[in-house]
């Protein structure tokens, strides 16, 4: 019998060589591929170091590797995009972006069309099919049969399914995630048996391939700082920010505070105007509105008229992954990786969008990722309006 093909996501980290070196001892034809992105000119890059590290990796475990440049893609789709939407005073998550279009968009697509059956990444995910017979997930959870589903990865430290949102039942099948069902440290131990070249290496940290970035400083190259005054939720001037696309909600920091008080705390950014160039600041980070200062548009949700602790956020570009949420029934929201697990249930509203229902009042931005979660298994989600 033919070896099934895999071509995996070097990215010159431990995860993804563990990942390979997994697959291989499996009996897959492994082929090893960096990814090459697009850099800004004004940010130090280590690209090529870290596809030295993934050519070692390759070497060690003796598989071809190949280099894909996906720079044009990453930069249309996800450095452009999260740009754009910072332009327009929103808060995006290029991470969610990146494995969209990049990773599980073109990567797929290059790898399947030179012959591979899957693609592989170090994403701490698990991706289960739902077979048709016997006791399956699907029975035991009321899923779809006949699809694949998404479950959190089985440490919740590293648990990267908030990231993966919008994968779809095609590119499900043909994507595996070697190192869903394991910890952390268990993948470390795993980097020193196989002996890999990478084994003692640090996790990347930041923003998908382009890493630790400032992110005020990167959209500065971008974005026009323009100066603009800071209120408290009583309406009064207490400071200014150099430009209200440069925050987002919940922050506390990036902006002047020049009216203190004996009693003054930090100061959390509650709500914004775009058009106004306006921050919105309170002590009290879940206020729930600003007495006799309003903004027309300075918080996302709504509270219901006839129940006011009943809070709504609508929800577009919205995908399920094996199957639509039922109505009145308790799943979870996240807002931000590693965020909270929120209370809460889901009205479809149209083909591309929802209503999310919160028990409580919560603060949250346009443009974020809210996913949505029935216990370990990852049901999709939307962007925040």
């Amino acid at each position: 019998m033919k070896k099934k093909v895999v071509f995996v996501g070097l990215s010159g980290g431990v995860d993804s060589a563990v990942s390979a070196a997994l697959l291989k001892k499996e009996g897959y034809e492994v082929v090893g591929v960096f990814i090459k992105t697009w850099h800004p000119d004004f940010l130090e890059c280590n690209e090529e170091e870290e596809r030295h590290d993934a050519m070692r990796v390759a070497a060690h475990l003796d598989i071809p590797f190949l280099t894909f440049d996906l720079e044009n893609v990453y930069k249309k789709e996800v450095a452009d995009y999260m740009i754009s939407e910072y332009k327009a005073g929103k808060t995006p998550n290029p991470d969610v972006m990146c494995n969209k279009e990049v990773k599980f968009g073109a990567f797929l697509e290059k790898a399947l069309a030179l012959g591979a059956d899957f693609i592989a990444t170090g994403h701490y995910a698990i991706n289960l099919p739902v077979l048709e017979k016997g006791k399956t997930l699907g029975i035991q959870k009321g899923l779809a049969l006949g699809k694949n589903c998404l479950l959190k990865g089985k440490d919740p430290s590293k648990n990267q399914s908030y990231f993966l949102w919008t994968l779809k039942q095609e590119q499900l099948k043909n994507i595996l995630f070697p190192i869903g069902n394991l910890k952390k440290s268990q993948v470390r131990k795993l980097a020193l048996k196989f002996n890999l070249p990478v084994a003692e290496k640090k996790d990347s940290q930041g923003i998908c391939f382009l890493g630790v970035v400032n992110l005020k400083e990167f959209l500065k190259h971008y974005i026009k700082q323009k100066k603009g005054k800071v209120y408290n939720e009583k309406g009064e001037i207490i400071g200014w920010h150099k430009g209200v696309v440069f925050h987002t909600l919940g922050e506390r920091h990036g902006f002047t505070i020049t009216k203190k008080s004996s009693n003054d705390g930090r100061y959390y950014i509650v709500g914004k105007d775009v058009k106004k160039n306006i921050l919105v600041v309170s002590q009290d980070k879940k206020v729930k509105d600003f007495g006799a200062f309003a903004l027309g548009d300075k918080r996302q949700g709504t509270h219901d008229a006839e129940n006011s602790s009943l809070f709504y956020l609508e929800l577009e570009s919205i995908n399920w992954i094996n199957k639509i949420p039922e109505i009145n029934k308790n799943y979870t929201a996240q807002i931000r990786y590693h965020g909270e697990f929120l209370l809460c249930k889901v009205k479809i509203t149209s083909k591309t969008k929802a209503e999310v229902i919160f028990k409580k009042h919560i603060l949250v931005a346009s443009g974020q990722s809210c996913v949505i979660f029935d216990k370990d298994i990852c049901f999709g989600g939307g962007v925040v309006v």
